[in-house]
C-alpha cells in the first residue's frame, strides 16, 4: 500500500489548487521510490501511472505535463488532458498554461526549479520548468508573456517557486557560472564549501520580479539535501516530483 501523499501546498489565490509533490505516497520500487512521476527514468511504466493518479485525485483532476526539453517552449492547455492516459505528452514544451475552467498543469524536477504561477480572477494558471538552460533561455519571460497573452494581468498574477538544488550545493565550473549569470547575474553563487555555484531560485525570483510578478513565495527546500526529496545530481538513477497547479471551476 502507497504511503500517505506528502504534497508541499501554496497558496496562490481563491480556486486554485497547486502545490509540489515529495518522495512520499507513492508506488515506486527503489531507486525511485515512492512517488516517481517521471515517465523517463526507467521505472515501472505502470507504478508512474498510479502515482499520476494520486496526483490528479490530490489536484481535483487530470494533470497535463509535457516532455521536456530545457527551452522556452510553451504549451496552452484549454481542456482538462490526462484522464485516459496518465503518461500521455502534450508534446516538447518546458512550460504549460492552464487556460480552461479546471484544467491542471504540472512540471518534473529532480534539481531543476519548479515554478507555479496563477491569476485567479483570470482564471488563468501556469507551470515552469526551469533549469539552469531554461532559464537562460528565457522560458519564465515566455510562461509569464503566455499567461498575459491568454487574458492574465500581471499585476494579479502570484508565483510560487519549488524545492530545487540551492546556491550553496550546486558547484559548476567557474566557466559556466560566468556564463549564467551573464544573462542572469543573480544566479551567480559560491557553494558552501567555497567553490563556483548557481543559485537558480534567485535566479527565477529575480526574472519574476523584472517581468512584474511581485507577489512571489518561495519553498525553500533543497532538493541536493533533503531526502524526502528526489535529486538526479545526489542520486544518479532517481525519479522525479512535480509541481503541480490546477485552474479554479
Amino acid at each position: 500500500m502507497p504511503r500517505e501523499l506528502v504534497v508541499l501546498a501554496v497558496d496562490l489565490g481563491p480556486g486554485v489548487r497547486a502545490g509540489f509533490t515529495t518522495r512520499a505516497g507513492g508506488v515506486s520500487r527503489a531507486p525511485y521510490d515512492a512517488l516517481n512521476l517521471g515517465a523517463g527514468v526507467a521505472d515501472d511504466p505502470a507504478a508512474v501511472a498510479a502515482n499520476r493518479g494520486l496526483v490528479a485525485r490530490w489536484a481535483g483532476g487530470p494533470v497535463a505535463y509535457g516532455t521536456q526539453v530545457h527551452g522556452r517552449a510553451v504549451a496552452v492547455v484549454l481542456v482538462p488532458v490526462g484522464a485516459a492516459d496518465p503518461l500521455a505528452s502534450v508534446g516538447e514544451v518546458d512550460a504549460l498554461v492552464g487556460a480552461g475552467p479546471g484544467v491542471a498543469v504540472g512540471v518534473l524536477v529532480a534539481d531543476c526549479v519548479p515554478v507555479l504561477l496563477a491569476d485567479a480572477q483570470a482564471g488563468l494558471v501556469a507551470a515552469v520548468h526551469a533549469g539552469r538552460r531554461g532559464l537562460v533561455a528565457g522560458v519564465v519571460e515566455a510562461a509569464v508573456e503566455a499567461l498575459v497573452d491568454a487574458g492574465a494581468d500581471r499585476s494579479r498574477l502570484r508565483a510560487a517557486i519549488g524545492p530545487s538544488i540551492a546556491g550553496p550545493s550546486y558547484e559548476v565550473p567557474a566557466e559556466l557560472r560566468d556564463e549564467v549569470a551573464a544573462a542572469v547575474p543573480e544566479t551567480a553563487a559560491t557553494t558552501s564549501w567555497g567553490t563556483p555555484a548557481l543559485d537558480l531560485p534567485a535566479g527565477v525570483a529575480a526574472v519574476l520580479g523584472r517581468v512584474g510578478v511581485d507577489d512571489v513565495q518561495r519553498v525553500g527546500r533543497d532538493t541536493y539535501t533533503d531526502p524526502d526529496l528526489f535529486s538526479f545530481r545526489r542520486d544518479g538513477t532517481t525519479g522525479r516530483f512535480a509541481g503541480v497547479v490546477r485552474a479554479p471551476g
